[in-house]
Order: structure tokens, then C-alpha cells, then sequence
């Protein structure tokens, strides 16, 4: 069994130690009623985040408008004139759980939807990290999040990519690096660790952006996956992982 560690912020810190990935991550703090103002104020959008969850639930898209200020949960948009309004109504939502704020990415879009990418990445049998999956999921109308569980749709990173480069074979073989490397900094972090699931946004320059590492991803979108030898292999190094380790 595979460790799960389940605090973001503790999973983006150990991304952060490493001089090659941390330029992969987008800005994240803590949140604060002072830091969301400062990145809001940099970054003009922003996501905030549960710092122990999943699903995208708790997920809120943070934005500075010309009127004001919004908001964005679940489908529901709220708009505010000032800040102070804004952020009360935000503190309904997280109440007195840890949260994060992230600098917004703005995620590239397929008929219309947004997409990012999951990279499962595994401690293979032979000791090395192996990127066995990658696919995408495209986030449900009007939705801010593109989990599977919150009715995102999965399409295959091959689809989805090739409106935006032809050089498809590049840019996957450059993620599954990028999925090693995370593996690699995940299990020195925190040893027990032999899978990582990463979602990742592909920005406007075309630049893959770490939104976050789960130690327990769902195998089960890879199901979706055309290659019915993907799941199957994802399933046969999961049986693999060292059975004493918690």
C-alpha cells in the first residue's frame, strides 16, 4: 500500500524544496483574509483550495472584475463592490478548515470547456518511477473544476493537445518526465510513497503548470483510457507496492 499524505500544502512545500519543479508550481499561500487580497491583487484570479480534500470539492475561482469582486463555487457565481463583503461570504464556505490560495491558471479550453491533465506516475518493479498513464478531463458546463466525480468528461490527452500543437508525441513524453521527477521528490519527502497522481494545467504558453499531487489518485478514469493495457498496467503495479509500508 502506497503512503497517502493528504495535506496540499505539505505535498506543494516538498515540490518547492526542489529548484527544477518549483518552477512548475503556481504561487501558493495560505490563505488569509491578507494574503487572497495580495494575490488577487497580482494575479487578478485565483483559486482557493481546501489545504485536506478532494473531488474539487470546496474548490472557489477568485476574481477581481471591473465592478468589483467575484466569486465562483460549485455553478454558483457571487459578486461583490468591496473586498471586506466578498471575503466574509468567502469565510461561509471554507469555515474554520485550513485553506490555500493558488494563482489562477487559466486552463486551456475544448469546445468551449476547460481541460487539464491527470499523470499517473508509479514506483515500477524494477525501482524506477514510471509515468504508466496520462489522460484528460474536460470540466463540466459551467463548472470550475474538471474532476471526474464532479461530472467532467474524459477525453484523451492526444485529443486534446492537438488543437493547440503538433507536436503531441513531445509534450506527453515531456510530462511523463515531469511525472518521474514527482514521483522521485514525493517518495524522498515522504517515504512510502509509490504513486502519484498529478493534475496538471497546460497554460497559454503552453507550459505545464502543477496544480496538484495526490498520493492516492483514483485509478479508475483510466478505465476511459482507449488502451485497455494502460488500466491494466496501472492495476498491475498497484498490486506490487510493498505491502508493509502505511
Amino acid at each position: 500500500m502506497s503512503r497517502h499524505v493528504s495535506s496540499k500544502w505539505m505535498k506543494t512545500a516538498a515540490l518547492l524544496k526542489d529548484k527544477v519543479l518549483s518552477d512548475y508550481v503556481p504561487e501558493t499561500v495560505h490563505m488569509s483574509k491578507v494574503s487572497l487580497r495580495t494575490l488577487l491583487k497580482k494575479y487578478k484570479m485565483v483559486y482557493i483550495k481546501p489545504d485536506v480534500g478532494s473531488y474539487g470539492i470546496g474548490v472557489m475561482r477568485v476574481e477581481r472584475t471591473e465592478l468589483g469582486y467575484q466569486y465562483q463555487i460549485q455553478e454558483r457565481i457571487y459578486t461583490f463592490k468591496n473586498y471586506d463583503d466578498m471575503y466574509q461570504s468567502i469565510q461561509k464556505n471554507t469555515g474554520k478548515k485550513k485553506h490555500l490560495v493558488q494563482e489562477g491558471i487559466h486552463l486551456l479550453k475544448h469546445k468551449g470547456r476547460r481541460f487539464d491533465l491527470r499523470i499517473m506516475t508509479q514506483y515500477a518493479p524494477d525501482c524506477r518511477w514510471e509515468t504508466t498513464g496520462i489522460i484528460g478531463r474536460v470540466a463540466a458546463k459551467n463548472k470550475i473544476v474538471t474532476n471526474y466525480h464532479s461530472g467532467g468528461t474524459i477525453v484523451t490527452a492526444n485529443r486534446l493537445l492537438a488543437g493547440y500543437t503538433s507536436d503531441v508525441k513531445n509534450q506527453l513524453r515531456a510530462l511523463s518526465i515531469l511525472g518521474e521527477n514527482v514521483g522521485k521528490a514525493m517518495q524522498k519527502a515522504f517515504p512510502g510513497v509509490y504513486v502519484v497522481g498529478l493534475d496538471i494545467a497546460i497554460d497559454q504558453s503552453l507550459r505545464p503548470r502543477i496544480l496538484e499531487v495526490n498520493t492516492s489518485p483514483d485509478p479508475n478514469i483510466f478505465k476511459e483510457h482507449p488502451k485497455k493495457s494502460v488500466f491494466k498496467k496501472i492495476m498491475r503495479f498497484a498490486d506490487l507496492y510493498p505491502k508493509s509500508k502505511t
